[in-house]
């Protein structure tokens, strides 16, 4: 069944410039290297310039597992992890 996601990121104040170009790279690896992924998309609010939203669409739950474990995925997170000012918030939906 497929499934989508939405990962809600606020990043440290000033560092959303630093954040966009971290995400770009991870997003291209999403999409060079994951087949079973049909969306990894980075939004920034109109009303808070340091709050995104990272909108996903998989195949499946497996696609999402082999997502989170992707070699481009774990490589970038220390690059990103300082970026981020609180814990991300993930929701899982199913497509209907």
């Amino acid at each position: 069944m497929p499934i989508g996601v939405i990962a809600r990121v606020k990043v440290v104040s000033g560092k959303g410039a630093e954040f966009e170009a971290a995400f770009a790279e991870q997003a291209r690896g999403v999409r060079e290297n994951e087949p079973a992924n049909k969306l990894y998309q980075l939004v920034r609010s109109r009303e808070d310039p340091d709050s995104y939203v990272v909108m996903e669409l998989y195949d499946d739950d497996a696609a999402l597992e082999a997502h989170r474990a992707a070699p481009h995925i774990v490589a970038n997170r220390p690059r990103m992890a300082p970026l981020v000012a609180e814990r991300t918030i993930v929701e899982v939906y199913d497509v209907v």
